[in-house]
């Protein structure tokens, strides 16, 4: 069951806006004031968050930069200041959505479904670029990026092609027969395995914290090379 937090200082429109989603199957948490709003927030896992403007002890603008600022879950203002200027502003600070009072209890709901399916659309687009974390090394394949501690490495088109056929076969030794065929397809020519060992030495100086001394890419002598 998704969790909603609503922060509105009048109940009877909280009250009303909790029977609507509750019908829908969500549960609902109330804060009336901004302070503990704030708090309710921050401590617990809510699945999207309901935040009037207008707030006793505060406003909803400065308590939407906070919640962003540690929370990425979708947050929907309503309020009844319903200028542009003041919807630019919301959306500005971190709002996904912004609906002027009065407003239909249904238009809401619309809403706040909206907004959940947009955002798990988006979390589950994150989730399928697969995005490769190894101890100090995180390889993203698609964008054909590296890193090491955080810091992007460069590396030759060949180098990364290397490193991604090791990675996908991660504690089976690869020779270098096996390595040339799969990355070069023997479409250069070179006719000579140790552009293999090669680039090997130059993926270890890119990728390993002690290149003498390597964590991610052994060699398997007489045999070839395995990435752990």
């Amino acid at each position: 069951m998704k969790k909603i937090l609503i922060i509105e200082d009048e109940l009877a429109i909280a009250e009303l806006e909790q029977d609507y989603l509750e019908i829908e199957g969500f549960s609902i948490d109330i804060e009336t004031e901004a302070t503990p709003g704030l708090e309710a927030a921050l401590n617990n896992d809510y699945h999207l968050i309901i935040l009037d403007i207008m707030l006793p002890g505060g406003n909803g603008f400065d308590l939407c930069k906070k919640i962003r600022s540690k929370k990425d879950i979708p947050i929907l203002i309503v309020s009844a200041k319903s200028e542009d200027i003041d919807k630019i502003r919301g959306l500005g600070l971190g709002a996904d959505d912004y609906v002027s009072k009065p407003f239909s209890p249904q238009e809401l709901v619309a809403r706040v479904k909206s907004n959940l399916n947009r955002y798990e659309s988006l979390v589950n687009s994150k989730n399928s670029n697969n995005i490769i974390t190894i101890k100090h090394l995180t390889i993203d394949p698609e964008a054909r990026r590296v890193l090491v501690n955080g810091k992007e490495v460069s590396l030759t088109n060949k180098a990364f092609d290397v490193l991604l056929l090791l990675i996908n076969n991660r504690g089976i030794v690869l020779s270098k027969e096996k390595i040339f065929e799969k990355v070069w397809n023997y479409e250069d020519n070179y006719g000579d395995l140790s552009t293999v060992a090669v680039h090997i030495r130059k993926l270890r100086k890119a990728i390993e914290i002690n290149p003498d001394t390597p964590e991610l890419i052994d060699t398997i002598w007489g045999a070839g090379y395995r990435f752990n």
